[in-house]
């Protein structure tokens, strides 16, 4: 059976989950019968289509490649054009939205909105939007379940690398006390570069080159980027309800050079750390900021842009997962696994039916 699929934005991360979806679902149809469609893409830039039928992919890729717009894709009979993100979500029969409009992380809009939209019309939503997962995460997943459908967001942490899933598969049944993480590549980057001997500056400027950092790199230097990921594991790991507010967030730029370098001799080094904590009597502690660790941590050796997370459970000890956490290639698998997530809960609950 077709996945329906109606895209809401359709920059670096939308257009790397088409590019999968051409080229990379073989085996996920082969193993577990994954077989999507888009049927609409909604860009308040680029432009809006909506075919009930289906829109060709690779005509969409070259056309925006070509044209830098959606406006130039061929028409054909049953195309509707203009449709706004709202509309789209209403009046197509897409089965899933998937969320990866510009939003304010600060007030989760207008994915938040969205989200609603589409719950309320019966329609899964998966995302890569860190604003409305970490603000509303408990209402939309609650909204989802009223509504029978599905809300996937893996592409919230680490991009592709699977931070969220593990925990709630491979990890079921382990009590996690403790998560800890490098889930920011560019400060990252950036105190492996001061290790080096470069300026805080320096290596800024070095990271911007490298399109690491943005023009503007407060949301990742002061560790705001980071901060909505450790609520988001807080609430979606450790079962949780905290609120960025409860978060201790301290600047990359609090780290001296002097204390880097003397962490070389106390056999130290330090890392932006995001971290949460549950305390013996159930109080939760959470923080982003410079940590002086151990050169034994299995965190010590992440250098440059990579992303780490530690998981310490009561029976399988710490569990470290490194890889990616950002990247077009990366963050368009993480909306491709939820909706192959997707796919199977649809077709659980078409056997669930069945059976009854």
């Amino acid at each position: 059976m077709k996945l329906k699929l109606a895209l809401l934005g359709f920059g670096v991360v939308g257009q790397g989950l088409v590019e999968h979806l051409i080229h990379n679902c073989g085996k996920a149809k082969e193993e577990v019968g994954f077989d999507p469609m888009v049927v609409a893409i909604s860009d308040f830039k680029k432009g809006s289509l909506y075919d009930p039928n289906g829109l060709d992919l690779e005509l969409l890729l070259h056309t925006l490649e070509t044209t830098g717009s959606l406006e130039d894709y061929p028409h054909s009979k049953g195309l509707i054009r203009d449709l706004d993100a709202i509309a789209t979500i209403i009046e197509s029969n897409a089965d899933v939205v998937v969320e990866a409009t510009y939003t304010n992380v600060k007030t989760g809009e207008p994915a938040i909105t969205h989200c609603k939209t589409a719950f309320q019309h019966k329609k899964s939503v998966v995302m890569t939007n860190k604003g409305p997962i970490a603000l509303a995460l408990k209402e939309l997943e609650s909204l989802a379940k009223e509504n029978n459908v599905f809300l996937g967001y893996e592409g919230t942490v680490m991009s592709g690398t699977p931070s969220l899933r593990l925990p709630k598969t491979t990890l079921i049944g382990n009590k996690i006390t403790k998560i800890s993480g490098i889930l920011n590549g560019t400060t990252n980057y950036m105190i492996t570069q001061m290790e080096q001997g470069c300026s805080y500056e320096s290596a800024l400027k070095e990271a911007q080159e490298k399109g690491y950092a943005e023009a503007d790199p407060t949301s990742d230097v002061e560790g705001y980027d980071a901060m909505y990921k450790v609520v988001i594991l807080a609430n979606a790991i450790m079962g949780k309800d905290i609120t960025v507010e409860q978060v201790e967030r301290q600047g990359l730029n609090t780290l001296t050079q002097e204390a880097i370098l003397m962490s070389n001799e106390k056999q130290t080094c330090w890392k932006m750390l995001g971290t949460v904590e549950e305390g013996a009597n159930g109080e939760i502690h959470a923080s982003v900021k410079p940590v002086e660790i151990p050169l034994t941590h299995p965190l010590a050796s992440i250098g440059g842009a990579t992303n780490a997370i530690t998981y310490s459970c009561n029976m399988s000890g710490d569990i470290t997962l490194t890889g990616a956490g950002a990247g077009k290639s990366e963050t368009g698998y993480a909306l491709l696994i939820d909706l192959i997530y997707c796919h199977l809960h649809v077709q659980s609950q078409s056997n669930t039916t069945m059976i009854h």
